[in-house]
């Protein structure tokens, strides 16, 4: 039997520390603390696809501006998520190397 150690990629979360989209120089939103980080990245994906599709429609129609200002934040939001799971992954190799160093 197999026991998944908390380092391994599938049981690795978000760790909810990066904020994005600021009102007053202070965070409105930040990314959720716990998510799995194969879900976060799904949904930054959807995010990014998503905000593909509005940028084309703004760049080829008429009066698009609320286009171009919805794929703004999807890719707000995205950068987000990317940049906490980034910050788990690289936290995760850094305890990983002073582990092997042990």
């Amino acid at each position: 039997m197999t026991h998944k150690t908390p380092s391994e990629p599938s049981e690795l979360k978000t760790v909810g520390f990066t904020p994005f989209i600021y009102c007053s120089n202070q965070a409105l939103f930040h990314v959720s603390r716990g998510v799995p980080l194969g879900d976060a990245l799904a949904m930054a994906s959807d995010f990014l696809f998503l905000a593909k599709e509005l940028t084309e429609e703004a760049a080829y129609g008429r009066d698009t501006q609320r286009h171009a200002r919805a794929a703004y934040y999807l890719t707000t939001m995205s950068k987000a998520v990317i940049d906490d799971v980034t910050k788990v992954l690289t936290r995760e190799t850094a305890q990983s190397a002073m582990s092997l160093k042990a």
